[in-house]
Order: C-alpha cells, then sequence, then structure tokens
C-alpha cells in the first residue's frame, strides 16, 4: 500500500517556478550612513531576492517576520472563490519555501495573519516548517474601537510562529523584561540584604499529612494552623529553619498568618510571553498609521502598518543584538526601522515604490537619530549605523532579434561574473593577484569567466599558473575547439547556452496582481445611517428655526 500523508492542495500546487538566481547590485546613491554595514534594503520581487539571498544567507537568519497581503477576498479580480485561494496559497508557499532554508536551526519565524486564511496557512506552514516546528499562534489585538457594520466586531490579528528547534526552541528564545506593574509587587520593608521580596504561600491544598498539621505560635503569640482542607508546605522542622534564615515573615507587627519571602534575585530574569498581546502593551493598527504618518509627512499612509512596539516584542523574544532578522514584505519599513534601533543586522525586502517613498526616507533618518517615534525611547536610540540600498539585478540573458538567448548587454565583467558564480554555486571572492579566480567551490576548484574567445593559447597560459592540485571551470561565450580538453584540470562550458534551460530568464514579477475596485469620482462619500439620521434632525430643526424666525421678523 503507498504511503499516505496529510496534505493541503489547491489548484496549481507543484508547479514550482524555475527562479533564476539573481545577483544585488548596490545603489550607491540610495546606501546611507556607515559603509561597514551588513544592513540591506533591497528592492525588487521578493521571491526572485529570497533566491537571491538563498546561497549566501542560508542558515543565516535568526529571526524571520513577515506580514503578508491577508487576502481579503477582494484581492483578486475576476477569480472564483477557490482560484483566489490557490493564488495566495501559490504566492506564500513558494516564498516559505526559501525562508525555510534561510533560517538558523535555533531561528524563528513570525508570520502576521487574519482570519481570511490563518487556518489554512497553519496547515501549509506544518508542511513547510514540520508541524513538530510549530511553536504558538498569538493573538494581537490590533483594534481597540468597535465595529457596527459587522456580524462580530473584529479586533484582532494572528502572529503564527514556527523555530526548527520546535518545543526545545524555549531553550533558547529571550524572556519579555519584567516591567514596572510586575516589579511593584516586590519591596523591602524589613531590609533584607538578599534584596526585594514579595510574599508566597506557606499552605498547600490537598490529602492531609499527619507530619504537615502541626500548630505554631506567631511572635505575638497567636496560634496558627492550617485551615480545613490544607496542610503546611513544609515539615515543622524546616518551618522554623527557615524562620531562623529570614525566609518566613510574620508582618511587620508580627500578628500575621506567616507566608514565605519569594526573592526576586531568585526568580528568573524575565517573563515568559503569553499567546494574547493586549494593545495596551505593543500597540495598535492606528497608533502604527500615526507612527508612519509622523516620519513621513509628506508621504501617504502604508495602508497597513504595524506599530513598532509589536516588532520590537517580536525581535526581543527572537533574536540577540548582532543576530541578522529579516522581512520580505518590508512595506512602509517598520521591521528594518526596529532591527536598527534594537541593534540587529538586518535585511528588507520591498517590491513596490514603497521601498524608495517610505522605507528609504524612514530609514535614513533613523539612522540620523530624527525619527523620534516608536520605540526610539525605550530603546535610547540617538542614530548611527547605515545600510546599503540594493536593486534586483536584470535577468541574465534575453532573446535578441532572432528569439535567440544572450547575454543582457547590461551586465559589466564584475557582474556576470559574480551571475555566473551565482549560477553555478560558487563564492564569489575576486583574487587580488590571479584574475581569473574569481570565485571558489572549495579552496582548489575556481571559476572563471570571460567574453574572450578562449584558445588553445589562453589554456596553456592558465595551465602554467594553475597548481597541481587546482581546477578549474571557465564559462566564456566561445572557445576554440583546440581549446577543448588540451588540460585535464580545466573545463569549459559556453554560456549563454549552458543556462538557457536552467530557469526562467526574462521573467522579472512573481507577484500577484493584486487591485482596487474601480473608483468613481462622483460618488458621494459614505456617511454611516446613524449620522445620516443625525444630520437630517439638525437640518430639521435649522428648518423649524428658519420658520419662527420668519413669523417674528
Amino acid at each position: 500500500m503507498p504511503q499516505q500523508r496529510l496534505e493541503l492542495t489547491w489548484i496549481g500546487k507543484g508547479d514550482e517556478p524555475l527562479l533564476e538566481p539573481r545577483i544585488l547590485i548596490e545603489d550607491p546613491d540610495k546606501s546611507y550612513g556607515e559603509t561597514d554595514t551588513d544592513n540591506m534594503l533591497i528592492h525588487g520581487d521578493n521571491l526572485l531576492a529570497l533566491k537571491a539571498l538563498e546561497q549566501e544567507y542560508a542558515g543565516k537568519v535568526k529571526c524571520v517576520y513577515i506580514d503578508p497581503p491577508y487576502n481579503t477576498k477582494s484581492a483578486f479580480e475576476h477569480y472564483d472563490d477557490g482560484v483566489e485561494h490557490s493564488l495566495w496559497l501559490q504566492l506564500i508557499s513558494q516564498r516559505l519555501k526559501i525562508i525555510a532554508k534561510l533560517i538558523s536551526e535555533d531561528g524563528s519565524v513570525w508570520i502576521s495573519i487574519d482570519d481570511n486564511e490563518c487556518h489554512y496557512l497553519k496547515v501549509l506552514c506544518d508542511e513547510i516548517f514540520g508541524r513538530k516546528s510549530f511553536v504558538a499562534s498569538v493573538v494581537w489585538e490590533n483594534f481597540y474601537g468597535r465595529s457596527n457594520a459587522a456580524g462580530i466586531s473584529p479586533a484582532h490579528n494572528y502572529k503564527l510562529i514556527y523555530a526548527p528547534m520546535g518545543k526545545e526552541w524555549k531553550k533558547v528564545r529571550n524572556l519579555l523584561p519584567r516591567g514596572a506593574k510586575n516589579l511593584k509587587n516586590y519591596s523591602n520593608p524589613d531590609k533584607d540584604p538578599r534584596g526585594p521580596w514579595r510574599t508566597g504561600p506557606i499552605f498547600a491544598s490537598g490529602e492531609r499529612h499527619e507530619g504537615l498539621m502541626y500548630t505554631i505560635t506567631t511572635p505575638s503569640g497567636k496560634s496558627v494552623s492550617p485551615p480545613k482542607g490544607s496542610h503546611w508546605r513544609m515539615t515543622e522542622e524546616n518551618f522554623w529553619k527557615m524562620v531562623d534564615l529570614g525566609d518566613i515573615t510574620f508582618g511587620d507587627d508580627g500578628d500575621n498568618i506567616p507566608a514565605t519571602k519569594l526573592y526576586l534575585s531568585e526568580v528568573q530574569d524575565g517573563l515568559v510571553a503569553r499567546t494574547w498581546w493586549p494593545h495596551t502593551e505593543v500597540g495598535h493598527s492606528q497608533e502604527a498609521k500615526r507612527e508612519v504618518s509622523a516620519i513621513l509627512s509628506d508621504q501617504s499612509v502604508f495602508d497597513t502598518p504595524k506599530p513598532e512596539r509589536l516588532v520590537e516584542r517580536i525581535f526581543t523574544i527572537g533574536s540577540n543584538p548582532g543576530d541578522l532578522v529579516l522581512d520580505s514584505f518590508l512595506g512602509s519599513g517598520t521591521t528594518a526601522a526596529v532591527a536598527h534601533k534594537m541593534g540587529r543586522r538586518w535585511i528588507g525586502i520591498e517590491l513596490g515604490e514603497h521601498a524608495n517613498t517610505h522605507c528609504l526616507p524612514r530609514l535614513k533618518k533613523v539612522v540620523d537619530g530624527l525619527d523620534e517615534g516608536g520605540i526610539t525611547k525605550a530603546q535610547n536610540w540617538r542614530g548611527g549605523g547605515g545600510f546599503k540600498f540594493y536593486n534586483l539585478a536584470p535577468s541574465l540573458l534575453r532573446k535578441d532579434d532572432l528569439g535567440q538567448w544572450v547575454i543582457d548587454e547590461r551586465y559589466n565583467a564584475d557582474q556576470l561574473a559574480a551571475a555566473m558564480a551565482k549560477h553555478e554555486g560558487y563564492t564569489y571572492a575576486p583574487d587580488a593577484d590571479r584574475y581569473w579566480k574569481q570565485a571558489y567551490s572549495t579552496e582548489n576548484d575556481y571559476l572563471y569567466t570571460t567574453t574572450q574567445l578562449v584558445t588553445a593559447a589562453t589554456i596553456d597560459h592558465l595551465a602554467e599558473q594553475l597548481g597541481p592540485d587546482e581546477s578549474l571551470l571557465i564559462c566564456c561565450k566561445a572557445y576554440q575547439s583546440a581549446a577543448e580538453g588540451r588540460d585535464a584540470r580545466i573545463n569549459l562550458v559556453k554560456i549563454p547556452a549552458m543556462l538557457a534551460d536552467r530557469c526562467e530568464f526574462g521573467k522579472d514579477d512573481y507577484s500577484l496582481n493584486i487591485v482596487d475596485a474601480p473608483k468613481d469620482e462622483d460618488q458621494e462619500a459614505f456617511v454611516p445611517a446613524g449620522q445620516l439620521a443625525a444630520r437630517e434632525a439638525e437640518a430639521e430643526e435649522l428648518r423649524k428655526y428658519g420658520r419662527q424666525k420668519e413669523m417674528f421678523d
């Protein structure tokens, strides 16, 4: 009997694109701040950008936070419900499969989602990351008002959390700092040298045991025994030992029922995060819009930003200063801004013009220390650092007028060498002394890319410089037949012939065409029924006043 498996299916599942592994090209005019930085702001299709990162960053990203399109059932024009869900699942699954390769063994993935696709996404993530990798589903109270237009007023989104370590991730995740509200329970009225403490229970409920049913006398002379249905938590001998050690308190007057002292210094350094995140702790959607509007006053507010406090909590739990974090749906730049203020290294990817109109100016202000909102004060952020701005390189190959694949003329020699290294799985690292050592796969295997005709003389020249245990792959546009097989250590391949069938060249957009319904400029603005009735009542009052005024004039 064939092995069966539980999985989510949809229209088009399994039709995976043959992604071209593009290179990233820095735009120095848009890079900002310190030049020695690992922070990357990438403008381009996020599926191709993730593919571009795969080789170098596999297993190196500590925390991924993404806020993908939620698929609100109105996102796709002219599709029935089944196709719509399938398109959304295809968009997400392709990206999550690469993210699964980027995340480190002790890392975690956090995904924002709402009710429209949450439960489909949970099953999809179980399949991609493994069901044992599921950590929790956090509920974020993103809206604290009330919508009278809804059957039940929505007030929350979700954060699905996955970690390769599964349940063991709790050993490496961070605790939340204890806030003032939690610390106020601790004090030190008796000036105990061990520091602040709070009282703990002295009695326990359960089966009554003779050795735990004794009576004690407080310093004030009061007799105390366990109440009905309970017993002391320790033997009488241990009780008086704890009294001698100062671990039992009878109150200021020695007249209270005894209690144990629980010292702040002996409890864990922070609090375990819960799955319920109220807006009072991590902010809400309106707070997020105000943050973006304040720092980008000359720009339209991004539709669905997340408050900085929310992302701060995610990075507090899932990363440490210096760790690398990633957001492939960067939007207005909140994730990168928070990561920068918290001392994390970051990679942010944004397809749309938001990369230039929102992310770039926002992050410049963060570097300059001119962003006074969000978590700036909480993190004591005063500016510094920097980031590099990258564009996704054009497709390496294009078809000429005869329909033949040719190398795109926009690639210079260095870019072509870097692109070929990525295609062949080599690490691009040009040698300062040997021009032909452009990339390596091992310490003895090298890659050389050239657009010049490779001749027998070329091979002989390279063979003289090549060590006896070294090997070289030459990627070229053309070579003489006499050059082929001339040296066993040197292999020759032609571009673009070697690449033409490997992937989808010439395709720059793997996004879904999310559209809004067309707007009628002449249509009157919507007014809720309650407001309309109030306006009519007010108008009637004015009309009555007008008639009365005429009578007395």
